[in-house]
């Protein structure tokens, strides 16, 4: 059965959707419930057993919430039951390589938001080299570079407003037609999230996170991401790959059109 596009979660009562899950829960060994088509309080406790004793298909812990959104709905029913979207258009492909040239970029010297490359993505995007580092964060002035870089090589328009602030970047999406998917919409409904979209994370005081998806599987992100390092802060050193879950993501997502 496939994930039906939202979390299913106590007092739900669609009769074919939580019968199958009774029924899945049963099977692996989380019962024993009634299938009788109602969410109730055992069903909510299987759940948790269920979470607490599996993992993601990354092999990371679930969440023991006793809600099935994607991630327990692909442990357990499999992977494939959650469908993903492929990449809209050839010239975010080109992006997303391009951001893949950039993987092994580090500030110079350290922990300085400087550096090479990483003074180019500010300068492209409109930032002074002069400023405070503090002033410099460049995760979204590397977003823009890429969008940049291929534009130029294909001789079009770039669609990312220029900016180095990741909220800003989000208030001007729609302006310049990207089309814009709210996190928690996103996070109900995978198949809304797709490789070539630009994610942002909201930290308050006008503070974010912003970078590529590579590729969607289940409701996790591979990613590419300036401004960061391997425990995904985003104020870290590089350009890398990295593995989100959609949950983490709690803003949204930004597509630019054909």
């Amino acid at each position: 059965m496939q994930y039906p596009g939202r979390v299913i979660k106590l007092g739900d009562t669609d009769p074919i959707i939580v019968t199958e899950i009774q029924n899945q829960l049963n099977a692996r060994g989380c019962g024993p419930l009634d299938p009788i088509g109602t969410f109730g309080p055992k069903t909510n406790a299987s759940v948790k057993l269920f979470q607490a004793r599996n993992v993601d298909l990354e092999g990371n812990t679930l969440k023991v919430d006793g809600k099935v959104g994607p991630l327990t709905w692909g442990a357990l029913f499999g992977n494939d039951t959650v469908p993903v979207s492929g990449i809209s258009s050839p010239y975010l492909g080109a992006v997303i390589a391009k951001a893949s040239t950039q993987l092994g970029v580090r500030e110079q010297p350290k922990n300085s938001n400087s550096g090479p490359e990483v003074d180019e993505y500010l300068l492209r995007a409109g930032v002074s080299l002069d400023l405070d580092w503090r002033d410099k964060p460049w995760c979204c002035a590397f977003v823009y570079w890429c969008f940049d870089e291929t534009a130029r090589a294909q001789g079009r328009p770039n669609p990312m407003a220029r900016t180095a602030v990741c909220l800003e970047h989000w208030d001007l999406a729609v302006e310049h037609e990207g089309r814009r998917v709210r996190a928690n919409d996103g996070l109900n409904n995978p198949t809304l999230v797709a490789p070539g979209m630009v994610f942002i994370m909201d930290y308050g005081g006008g503070k974010g996170h912003t970078g590529f998806i590579e590729s969607v599987n289940g409701a996790l992100l591979h990613t590419i991401e300036g401004n960061t390092d391997g425990s995904g802060t985003n104020e870290g050193g590089g350009v890398y790959r990295l593995v989100r879950k959609m949950a983490a993501i709690n803003k949204g997502y930004i597509e630019y059109p054909k």
